[in-house]
């Protein structure tokens, strides 16, 4: 599935990997995050913490009639509060797509893969 937006010069169509590096990008930035991981827990392994250029394997985006709706796959740091992460990476990823895309988000849906210990 791709994003078609029609302009007055032609066409301009946004991928999904398009979409999940601006939602991967906007994710790592927040306070607690680890990393991504992929939605395929038992295929790909849990331990595996995705690079940059991986970030669709993490991020699944679909297009409703309210909008876009954006399913993350991360792993937080142990002792950080989970819910205040969410509720940061769900403001953050919503206030970045809908600023860069120019459309409704209708939802963003953190799912927790794991909690990993991060020495400093």
């Amino acid at each position: 599935m791709s994003i078609k937006k029609n302009t007055t010069l032609g066409t301009i169509n946004i991928t999904d990997n398009a979409i999940a590096a601006l939602a991967g990008g906007a994710v790592m930035e927040s306070y607690g995050v680890v990393g991504m991981t992929s939605k395929q827990v038992i295929k790909d392994g849990l331990n595996e913490l995705l690079k940059k250029e991986n970030y669709s394997k993490g991020v699944i985006v679909r297009k409703g009639e309210q909008g876009i709706a954006v399913d993350l796959y991360i792993v937080v740091a142990y002792g950080i509060s989970i819910t205040t992460v969410v509720s940061e990476i769900q403001k953050k990823v919503k206030y970045t797509l809908e600023k860069a895309l120019n459309m409704a988000v209708s939802s963003v849906n953190v799912y927790i893969q794991g909690i990993k210990v991060v020495s400093e």
